[in-house]
């Protein structure tokens, strides 16, 4: 590599490094069933974060949006389902290469609707915590599941 671009790379490089990185909110919701089962989803293969992994649904606060009208929008979105924000389960820092995010999980109360899946995700299903543990987990839902001693 020449000289110039090695100095350029090395400036990129120290620029990644020590930038701040933004921070998003996220809201993750829990749907359970009649059976005490969590609904989870697989994001697609292609997706930029954790590529085929099981997550709980939901997705970003967009600018200037109630929080809790974003986890019932994300679940309508993902899922097909309605329902309403209900208590709050915990609250975790998950720190991406290229974003800082405060990710909310929340419980869902009077979920109706038939359940279907966004193009986002390739499979969705109710679980119980057992099963949960012996799949591939997002590192999100993973982090939660551990501060959480795997009770939801």
């Amino acid at each position: 590599m020449p000289i110039k671009n090695q100095k350029m790379f090395k400036k990129r490089v120290f620029k990644l490094i020590n930038m701040k990185r933004d921070y998003g909110l996220t809201m993750r919701g829990i749907i359970k069933n009649e059976n005490d089962e969590i609904l989870i989803l697989k994001r697609h293969p292609k997706s930029r974060t954790d590529p085929d992994t099981w997550e709980l649904p939901g997705g970003k606060v967009e600018k200037g949006e109630f929080f809790d009208d974003a986890l019932v929008r994300e679940i309508k979105e993902e899922t097909n389902l309605d329902g309403k924000a209900g208590d709050l389960a915990i609250a975790i820092q998950h720190d991406y290469p290229y974003k800082r995010t405060v990710q909310m999980i929340m419980y869902l109360d009077d979920v109706e609707g038939e359940f279907k899946i966004s193009d986002e995700h390739t499979d969705g299903k109710y679980a119980s915590i057992d099963e949960i543990k012996t799949l591939t987990l997002s590192s999100c839902l993973k982090k939660v599941l551990e501060k959480k001693n795997y009770v939801l």
